[in-house]
């Protein structure tokens, strides 16, 4: 095959949509790179590993890009390199060595959202508009020359999950367009204005805690944010932790962090109310509001602890 050769570093929805594209392109990959599933998550997208093996392309599930794993793509000589949500670092040999360059698909429109976890951040902070961004691999994450991106609207009831489709299927459209012209090496890349930039890092399990001060929205985009396949928000009630899968902001007034109404079940916040919709004691079965009745009688006190 006469076409440049490609390394793909790729998992979740976005690399496995994108590996699809490449491969619907005809494209001349020699190997992939993905993880092996973390049995503490829930996974929700295809398989990027499995899809690899569909096509019979050379796929590795390394811990981690070592020497032995760097000394092989080396060998391999790639004319192009693509990350696609992959996790972890891939060394500055690896992503110096393709004579038409190494670029890395992020979920956001850049320069702003660098970092980790961009999806669920733009969704916590209310943002009603995201992208996807292809951009030149540097040794400063999320910092290199853009190729292409593109934007779309975040619903004000879009989760974190409905983002993630949407970000997928833009960023497969992109890797079909951008692909001939990276591989005759003919792309115009766009400097990213640093001025301009923002980064968030990781988010992890405990920064899902509610805080009932702040106000209905702000509680209702964390929810949103982190709820299915993600960790889930919550709060405590009577030293038993509580998430929260589905609310929606409503308006009204009550006492902060305590419950006002049962039917429908509402807590009062900062500003507003939160209407409460799917709950779930922790190790316990995920129920509808109407079962909590009881179990949250008016008066009930929610706790940060």
């Amino acid at each position: 095959m006469n076409r440049p050769s490609i390394v793909v570093f790729a998992y979740s929805e976005p690399g496995y949509t994108c590996l699809k594209a490449l491969i619907e392109a005809k494209a001349n990959i020699l190997a992939v790179y993905t993880h092996q599933d973390d049995p503490d998550e829930e996974i929700w997208f295809h398989s990027v590993y499995d899809l690899a093996k569909a096509n019979n392309i050379p796929v590795f599930r390394p811990k981690k890009i070592d020497e032995e794993a760097t000394n092989y793509i080396l060998n391999l000589n790639p004319d192009i390199i693509f990350s696609f949500y992959f996790r972890r670092l891939i060394p500055n040999e690896i992503i110096l060595k393709p004579r038409l360059g190494a670029y890395n698909l992020h979920g956001a429109l850049l320069p702003k959202y660098r970092g980790q976890t961009c999806i669920n951040w733009a969704v916590v902070n209310g943002e009603t508009h995201t992208g996807a961004t292809l951009h030149l691999m540097t040794e400063k994450a999320d910092e290199g020359d853009i190729v292409d991106q593109r934007g779309f609207d975040i619903a004000f009831t879009d989760t974190s999950l409905d983002v993630f489709i949407k970000v997928s299927k833009i960023a497969s459209e992109i890797i079909k367009d951008c692909l001939p012209k990276i591989e005759a090496g003919t792309i115009t890349l766009t400097p990213q204005d640093d001025t301009q930039a923002t980064k968030f890092g990781r988010r992890r399990p405990k920064d899902g805690l509610l805080d009932f001060s702040k106000d209905a929205i702000s509680l209702y985009n964390l929810i949103r944010g982190v709820t299915h396949p993600f960790p889930g928000a919550f709060t405590y009630v009577n030293n038993k932790k509580l998430f929260i899968w589905w609310a929606k902001p409503i308006e009204g007034t009550g006492n902060i962090g305590e419950i006002v109404s049962t039917n429908p079940l509402c807590i009062g916040t900062g500003k507003g109310l939160l209407q409460l919709e799917k709950l779930q004691f922790e190790n316990e079965a995920e129920l509808d509001a109407k079962a909590f009745t009881d179990l949250l009688p008016i008066g009930t006190k929610f706790e940060l602890e």
